[in-house]
């Protein structure tokens, strides 16, 4: 298989210069009253840049309810994906909320939440393709499209073994790809390709299918990031993702953008 791994090496490089030493700092002492929030802003609908260049998705209000329910100040950065986790353990910013699935691999390197939400991964494919089942055998020789340093990149590796894995920087860009032919098919979660085909810029294409979730490639859902060693914010985030689960503002929130429960089981 052909797989690009240059960004995902920067990305394991630029995590290993990090250093552990920061990233095992307790902060037990700290006074959490203000949290820095890093998102992508561009993986709608969980989080993206509107017309006026605000934050707006899932993430992002999810993200606001936890720090209302934690009586917090929160403010957010954008960041782009492959540098997340090591912008994470340079400090700057104290949490990744970014539709990032708490894996192994991952959670060597930084801490997470309690999961917020988990959807299955999808296939996608033109309208007119002659590809019939999202199955390693159909797609056998196909170009797949996925974005770099996720989840979804892997397990396009592992399912897909016979396919030329292409990787982009990030979701707009593989999507472009398949509009004009480029590639044969995607990969990424079923919400991300379901507004994408219910958009005008996704008219080309259709979903082939779901795939399922390998726990161990897509871990346990998806949750917030933290650094090592910040026990007390993780708890704090612990508590308020049970508390706005249990009050409806979850549910308020997850109706404005699906019609199913993505918190998942």
């Amino acid at each position: 298989m052909r797989f690009t791994r240059t960004l995902a090496l920067a990305t394991a490089v630029a995590a290993l210069l990090a250093g552990p030493a920061a990233a095992q700092e307790s902060d037990a002492d700290k006074d959490w009253s203000k949290v820095v929030i890093g998102t992508e802003g561009a993986y709608p609908p969980f989080n993206f840049l509107d017309a006026a260049g605000e934050l707006k998705g899932f993430d992002v209000d999810i993200a606001k309810a936890l720090c209302d329910q934690m009586k917090v100040e929160c403010t957010f950065v954008t960041q782009d994906w492959d540098g997340m986790i090591p912008a994470l353990q340079n400090g700057n910013f104290d949490a990744l909320i970014a539709s990032m699935s708490i894996t192994p691999e991952r959670e060597q390197q930084i801490a997470f939440s309690d999961k917020y939400y988990q959807t299955p991964p999808a296939i996608a494919v033109p309208k007119d393709s002659d590809i019939a089942e999202a199955t390693a055998e159909a797609l056998s020789g196909k170009a797949i499209g996925a974005q770099t340093a996720t989840t979804h990149a892997q397990a396009a590796e592992a399912l897909f073994p016979d396919a030329d894995i292409r990787l982009y920087p990030t979701a707009e860009e593989y999507k472009l790809d398949i509009e004009s032919g480029r590639v044969d098919a995607v990969m990424d979660d079923v919400v991300v390709l379901s507004e994408w085909i219910d958009s005008e810029a996704g008219a080309c294409c259709k979903i082939l299918g779901t795939l399922p979730a390998d726990p161990a490639i897509y871990g346990s859902g998806v949750g917030i990031g933290l650094r090592k060693g910040n026990d007390k914010l993780k708890g704090m985030f612990d508590e308020a993702i049970a508390a706005i689960r249990e009050n409806g503002t979850y549910k308020t929130i997850q109706d404005q953008y699906f019609d199913f429960d993505v918190y998942g089981e």
